[in-house]
C-alpha cells in the first residue's frame, strides 16, 4: 500500500477513533485498515495508537504526526485540484465570515453581487460577532475590523472605521451636547451588551470614562435604534450609523476625542495558491470596500 494512501487511513483512524469504523467508512476491511497504520509504524519506528478492547487513542507521536498527515493530505489535494482546473476557474462552495451587521450591511452585497457573476458557485455567509477560526470552521475568506495577531494569513487592508458616540437632532435640541468625554455623565446612555463591549469608553490621550447605561441592548441594532428615537446617546462604530448619519437621523459628537481608527481586512489562508473562487471574491471584496466612502 502506498504511503499516501496509509496516511489516508491514519487520518481517518484518528477521526472516527476506530478501526472499524474508518474501514467502513473508507469501504475497506478492518484488517487492511490494520495492516496500513501497522506499516506506517513499522516506518517511522513509533506506535500511532494506544488499542485496548474499548478505546483507540492517539499517542504523543501520533498526535505530531497527525497534523503532518493532515497537512500533506491538504497539499495533495490542492495539487490534484489545480491539476484538474478548479484554481482556474470559480467552482464549489465559497464561505465568508464577517461581524454580524457590517457583513449585513457591506459584505452580503459583495457576495450577492459574486453569485451573480458566477452562476455556478453556492455562498455560505456566516455573520457573527466573535473571532471565527477560519481553518477550524472552514471559512474561505473572512472580513474582519481590528487589528490582526500575526496568523501568516494574506491580509488586505480594505478601509477602516471608528468609535463613535452619537444621538439624534431631536435629543439635542432638549440636552447640551457634551463637549469632552467627561460630559457624558451628565447624559443618557443606551449600550450594547454584546461582544466586547465594555462600559469603559476610552477615548484619545488615554482618556476614559465610565458610563452606567440607562438602557441596555444585546444588539447594536437596539441601541441605535433608541439613540435615533431621541432617548439617549449611544456608542458604535461609525460604518454601523452609515445611512443614519446620512438621513440626518443621528449626528456624531466628541469627534475630536475618538481613538485611532480600526482598519478593516480582507483575510484568507491560501495565499498566491488561493483557487479561483476564493481570489474572484477577493478582488471584488476589495474593490467595492475600498470604494465605499463610509469605510475610508
Amino acid at each position: 500500500m502506498d504511503r499516501w494512501q496509509a496516511m489516508r487511513i491514519f487520518v481517518k483512524v484518528a477521526d472516527t477513533a476506530s478501526f472499524s469504523e474508518a474501514a467502513r467508512q473508507l469501504n475497506m476491511s478492518a484488517p487492511a485498515v490494520t495492516r496500513a497504520v501497522a506499516a506506517l509504524e513499522d516506518v517511522i519506528g513509533a506506535r500511532l495508537f494506544v488499542r485496548t478492547t474499548r478505546s483507540v487513542k492517539l499517542t504523543e507521536a501520533g498526535s505530531r504526526y497527525l497534523e503532518d498527515c493532515r497537512r500533506i493530505l491538504a497539499d495533495i489535494a490542492e495539487a490534484e485540484a489545480f491539476a484538474a482546473g478548479s484554481y482556474a476557474k470559480p467552482s464549489g462552495t465559497l464561505s465568508v465570515t464577517a461581524a454580524t451587521l457590517f457583513g449585513k450591511i457591506y459584505v452580503l452585497p459583495v457576495m450577492l453581487e459574486y453569485l451573480d457573476a458566477h452562476p455556478a458557485m453556492d455562498g455560505r455567509a456566516f455573520l457573527v460577532d466573535r473571532q471565527v477560526n477560519i481553518v477550524e470552521e472552514g471559512i474561505d475568506v473572512a472580513v474582519r475590523i481590528g487589528h490582526l495577531a500575526d496568523s501568516g494569513f494574506t491580509a488586505i487592508k480594505v478601509g477602516s472605521v471608528r468609535r463613535v458616540v452619537c444621538g439624534s437632532p431631536a435629543y439635542f435640541e432638549r440636552h447640551e451636547v457634551p463637549r469632552v468625554p467627561s460630559d457624558l455623565k451628565d447624559h443618557r446612555i443606551a449600550a450594547s451588551t454584546g461582544a466586547w463591549a465594555s462600559p469603559e469608553w476610552r477615548f484619545a490621550r488615554d482618556q476614559r470614562v465610565t458610563v452606567h447605561p440607562g438602557l441596555q441592548c444585546n444588539t447594536n441594532e437596539a441601541v441605535i435604534a433608541a439613540a435615533e428615537a431621541g432617548w439617549g446617546l449611544t456608542r458604535v462604530l461609525n460604518y454601523q450609523i452609515g445611512p443614519a448619519l446620512l438621513a440626518g437621523t443621528l449626528q456624531i459628537v466628541l469627534a475630536d476625542h475618538e481613538e485611532p481608527p480600526l482598519p478593516i481586512h480582507v483575510l484568507y489562508a491560501e495565499g498566491r495558491h488561493a483557487p479561483a473562487k476564493v481570489r474572484a471574491f477577493v478582488d471584488l471584496a476589495v474593490e467595492r470596500l475600498r470604494a465605499n466612502r463610509l469605510l475610508n
